[in-house]
């Protein structure tokens, strides 16, 4: 199955980034326009997805959900937002690890984090930005 993604508002994207490297997470690849940063997660259903969406209190109309079926502009791209780029690029291969594929963590261990970057962020969280 496919990597799936959690997009914010950059400024939010860059203060959950913060928050999770001082937590020691293990991220993956991520996606960075100027406007939006998208996190590379673990395959996720629609109904896992829901069932966490659910417990939150609140969730950001700012946070963006990309499943099975969706898609993301990788680098070296351009969108009309701007250059899209590598924020986190993937682990280069190599000889030690020749087919080795990027580490992507659980929607699960990222989301509390998307949210409360996002909800502190410009406008609460409850702007889309493209």
């Amino acid at each position: 199955r496919a990597p799936c993604a959690v997009s914010l508002p950059a400024v939010a994207g860059a203060r959950a980034l913060s928050a999770l490297d001082a937590l020691g997470m293990r991220l993956g690849p991520i996606v960075a326009t100027p406007t939006r940063w998208s996190l590379l997660v673990a395959p996720y259903t629609l109904e896992r997805l829901g069932e966490l969406l659910y417990a939150k209190d609140w969730v950001p109309s700012s946070l963006r959900f990309h499943g099975e079926g969706g898609y993301l502009v990788l680098p070296p791209s351009r969108t009309g937002a701007g250059q899209v780029r590598w924020e986190r690029p993937p682990a280069p291969l190599g000889k030690s690890a020749p087919a080795a594929a990027p580490w992507l963590p659980d929607v699960e261990a990222v989301l509390d984090a998307l949210v409360e970057a996002s909800t502190g962020a410009p406008g609460g969280g409850s702007r889309l930005a493209h």
